[in-house]
């Protein structure tokens, strides 16, 4: 098994970004839904963006937005993904991947196998599976995720922090993992400890998948 990735969510300053990569990022999401407790100023993802560009992965996180919107904001930052978390369907999913250029990473709530076998639908470059609202889903639901060669490669989120994260690539594998709250000291700020933490449990897991 490759190293699995990882992907840390609800940055919102360069500072943060800065030692999210330094700790072995392959990509950084910035929440661009003016809602979230971890919404990421405009200016400061464009700060974030011109620093890191060629560096690392940078994704800006959607939720049921404008299509027009989505294209202008992409534009402006450089995103190299965009990850869309609301009710988009396949059709929207397609158009944003033809408009932007960028790869797309579907991300859908799991609360049953149902949600699983729904993202068959949306021909991204990446799933993402989360459990919502920072909280673990029942793993084992992976499992209804019929094995295809064409299946893009699995991100999964929710709930996860140093303390699980070997335990929930032992489980289901990940092509990546997604942490936001796991790795905060307050929601939108990073703690370099957990952060740091986070990339050793990682790496440690990913080696362990590796010797078996």
């Amino acid at each position: 098994m490759a190293s699995v990735r990882i992907k840390h969510c609800g940055i919102t300053s360069l500072e943060d970004a800065e030692l999210c990569v330094d700790a072995g990022a392959w990509a950084i999401g910035m929440i661009l839904w003016r809602d979230s407790p971890r919404a990421c100023a405009l200016e400061e993802a464009v700060r974030i963006t011109r620093a890191l560009r060629r560096r690392v992965e940078l994704a800006g996180v959607f939720v049921n937005e404008r299509l027009g919107q989505v294209v202008e904001i992409a534009d402006v930052l450089g995103l190299t993904m965009v990850q869309l978390h609301g009710d988009e369907g396949p059709a929207y999913c397609a158009e944003v991947a033809r408009r932007t250029g960028a790869k797309v990473v579907k991300a859908v709530r799991v609360r049953n196998r149902g949600d699983v076998l729904a993202l068959e639908a949306f021909h991204a470059d990446f799933h993402l599976l989360d459990g919502g609202g920072g909280e673990t889903f029942a793993w084992d639901t992976v499992r209804a995720r019929r094995p295809s060669p064409t299946a893009p490669p699995l991100i999964l989120a929710g709930g996860l922090g140093p303390e699980n994260v070997g335990e929930a690539i032992a489980r289901v594998r990940p092509f990546a993992v997604d942490v936001a709250s796991g790795t905060e000291r307050v929601p939108g700020v990073k703690d370099p400890d957990r952060v740091r933490a986070f990339g050793d449990a990682v790496r440690a897991a990913s080696t362990e998948e590796v010797r078996a």
